[in-house]
């Protein structure tokens, strides 16, 4: 087989592949499982917001404020239009800038291995009572090592929390990401070819990493918030 003839049966292959799981991969997928989690609640505070929330899809059909303490993240994700609503902050403060019951819902995505355990114990505490209706987090399963990157000092990892970690403080956990070897630092796929290793990934996040989250590289986890 020649280089064209092989590069025209990958290309048909990956089709076929997308047009038969395509719709599967999407269904278990991170942002359509937060989603799921959080695109019910008409007002929604973002913690660590970073430049690109995973909220973005849908973010318009709420009314969503984002914080985080390093202002290129902030004015990126102002030009992409995401939040209603910024502020420059450390989130370990949420408490003196909101008051309680002030947001349905708030979120904690890739925030909470930020700050040091205790830290993290106390920001928890105080997302809870800021939220009336659910918390949700999500953060790698146990601690995963990151230095600062975009010239971010505050992306640096400081903590890891696993699922027994979120479970005894209340909350649901289910897996994301497919099995905790085949990824590394930032989630990237650990083998080559990529695109093999990566629908692996997919295919065990299916079959068995979302409903066993201990096995999984990262953790969703919700907190509904009685009144």
């Amino acid at each position: 087989m020649n280089k064209l003839s092989n590069l025209t049966f990958i290309g048909t292959f990956k089709k076929i592949y997308l047009i038969f799981f395509g719709s599967l991969f999407y269904h278990y997928n991170f942002p359509n499982e937060l989603r799921k989690m959080v695109s019910q609640f008409h007002t929604l505070l973002d913690v660590g917001c970073g430049s690109r929330s995973p909220i973005k899809d849908f973010s318009k059909n709420m009314s969503t404020v984002g914080i985080d303490a390093f202002q290129s993240s902030i004015d990126i994700s102002k030009k992409e239009n995401i939040h209603n609503e910024y502020f420059l902050m450390n989130m370990l403060d949420i408490e003196k800038k909101f008051k309680f019951k002030t947001f349905e819902c708030v979120l904690l995505c890739d925030a909470l291995e930020h700050v040091t355990f205790s830290e993290g114990e106390q920001l928890l505490k105080k997302a809870e009572a800021i939220a009336s209706k659910r918390v949700v987090v999500f953060t790698p399963n146990g601690f995963i090592s990151q230095n600062p990157y975009e010239e971010n000092p505050f992306q640096i990892h400081k903590s890891g929390w696993t699922v027994n970690d979120m479970k005894k403080r209340g909350y649901s956990v289910i897996g994301i990401n497919g099995w905790k070897p085949l990824r590394s630092e930032g989630a990237q796929i650990r083998f080559r070819p990529r695109f093999l290793w990566k629908n692996i990934s997919l295919i065990t996040q299916i079959l068995f990493a979302r409903h066993f989250p201990k096995t999984a590289f990262q953790i969703l986890c919700f907190k509904n918030i009685e009144n």
